[in-house]
């Protein structure tokens, strides 16, 4: 319970800090470096002090990457330019504890009891509240569309990815080879990068072709103005969120079904609140208060039924 809450603060530092580096270049293309990044962190740590590519649930954990990773947010990059860190959250974190939880009950045969699920609703219901958009959110219909396919996507994806992860510490268990929540997040993580990779590269190849018929100066100066800019933002958004935060998320997978993992999570986009009025200039309502209040009661009901 205590990794989900840490993931829940992380990720909403990195929910603010992808909408920032998304907005700057590309929801591709920020995805694509801070997966990068993080799997350079991951790596680096899970090889010199974890199992690093060992034991027999690897491909398991790739998948979960691919799923998770790859689509869950290749999408999220997608709705964050167009909805905002808020109400891309909002989709995001409050249908993936649904979905999750059906899958995980179909495939593995994990139930929830009935105080649990009251209590993970009663999370699902204050995240609501408090996100209603108001007249500062108005956005283009096409925008509003198109970006909430993109979020619906990604809490689909993202709670498979989870489901993934949860069979993949079944199986790890039965090895000699212990994995903790940071060799999970790297395993995955090769997953998300193998595919961000690919997605850049058809996104970007006409850039590619333009930049290669270029002046190489002209390229090398604009290059240098674009990363001053956004390498911060990607920096701590791989930091934040794939490298810390993936990891605590894995940590809480291994003991704690999905849909509980997911709920607590879920609680991000009232995290997201402070960071959003300093950064992006919104507003918290009343609602938002009383929204977040509620939520927090439900996450506080959660830890005591567990």
């Amino acid at each position: 319970m205590f990794a989900a809450f840490l993931s829940t603060i992380l990720f909403a530092i990195s929910g603010v800090c992808g909408h920032r580096s998304a907005s700057l270049i590309g929801g591709t293309e920020a995805n694509f470096w801070r997966l990068t990044s993080a799997t350079l962190m991951l790596g680096g740590w899970s090889c010199a002090l974890g199992i690093g590519l060992g034991g027999q649930a690897l491909p398991l954990f790739v998948l979960s990457g691919l799923v998770g990773v790859g689509i869950g947010d290749l999408a999220m990059f997608q709705a964050l330019p167009r909805l905002g860190s808020r109400l891309s959250l909002l989709l995001i974190e409050c249908l993936g504890p649904p979905i999750g939880a059906l899958v995980e009950w179909l495939w593995l045969g994990t139930t929830l009891s009935v105080r649990e699920i009251g209590w993970g609703l009663l999370i699902l219901v204050g995240v609501g509240v408090a996100l209603r958009p108001g007249d500062h959110a108005r956005r283009d219909r096409h925008e509003l569309t198109v970006g909430s396919l993109f979020g619906v996507l990604s809490a689909a994806a993202t709670a498979l990815g989870a489901v993934i992860s949860r069979k993949a510490f079944e199986v790890a268990g039965t090895g000699d080879l212990r994995v903790n929540g940071v060799d999970a997040a790297f395993q995955r993580i090769l997953g998300g990068l193998l595919l961000g990779g690919l997605c850049l590269l058809v996104v970007k190849r006409r850039a590619f072709r333009i930049q290669a018929n270029a002046p190489r100066h002209l390229v090398v100066e604009a290059s240098k103005r674009k990363w001053r800019k956004v390498w911060p933002w990607i920096f701590i958004n791989s930091l934040a969120g794939q490298a810390l935060g993936v990891s605590c998320m894995q940590w809480a997978l291994r003991t704690t079904p999905t849909g509980i993992v997911l709920s607590i999570i879920a609680v991000t986009p009232i995290v997201v609140i402070p960071l959003s009025m300093f950064f992006e200039g919104e507003r918290p309502t009343v609602a938002s208060l009383v929204g977040g209040a509620v939520a927090i009661g439900g996450v506080l009901g959660l830890t005591l039924v567990r």
